[in-house]
């Protein structure tokens, strides 16, 4: 257990496996979400590891990560909108990370980000990322995150944009039950 501001939360610990997850692990279960997905990736994007992004022991800083995975988010939105990002007019903001270190990326690793969209609701789009080593399949460390659509003149939650429900709609391929 552990407090989470007005209250607590309760993790239940499971054994970590014998073997290491290679790239096709099934589903993925997120406690605090009650959600499960199964990994399906239409976009990657190479990521350079530079020695600024390791930390004492040799491995990725937690830190440089989160930027990984904003590099993987942008690149994403490029790709789908077919344009590129200007992040001063985008009307979506990251209101919400999860992360989970699987294993330590060291420098040599060859590391992708793959990136897709879980679910698209009235105000929110919920994504789910990966770092994964190309060279062993290993699943280094993934990324849920929730985006909310944002007024940035009156700073208040706005719908997401049809035209952006659309676009991920067919990019992924999402069944109509994945607009919630």
């Amino acid at each position: 257990k552990f407090g989470m501001g007005n209250g607590e939360c309760e993790i239940e610990s499971t054994p970590e496996p014998k073997t290491k997850s290679k790239r096709n692990i099934g589903e993925v279960t997120f406690p605090f979400f009650n959600m499960q997905t199964t990994e399906k990736y239409n976009f990657s994007v190479p990521i350079q590891v530079r020695m600024s992004d390791l930390d004492p022991f040799v491995h990725v800083n937690n830190g440089a990560q989160c930027n990984y995975f904003d590099f993987g988010r942008s690149a994403y939105f490029e790709e789908v909108f077919h344009k590129p990002i200007d992040w001063r007019e985008m009307d979506m903001v990251l209101v919400h990370v999860e992360m989970d270190f699987r294993e330590g990326i060291e420098f040599h690793d060859r590391i992708v980000c793959e990136t897709r969209v879980l679910s698209i609701g009235n105000k929110s789009v919920k994504m789910m990322q990966q770092l994964l080593d190309t060279r062993t399949g290993m699943v280094k460390t993934t990324c849920y995150s929730v985006l909310a659509g944002f007024d940035r003149i009156t700073h208040q939650s706005i719908p997401i944009r049809e035209e952006y429900k659309k676009m991920f709609t067919e990019f992924e391929s999402l069944p109509d039950d994945q607009q919630k």
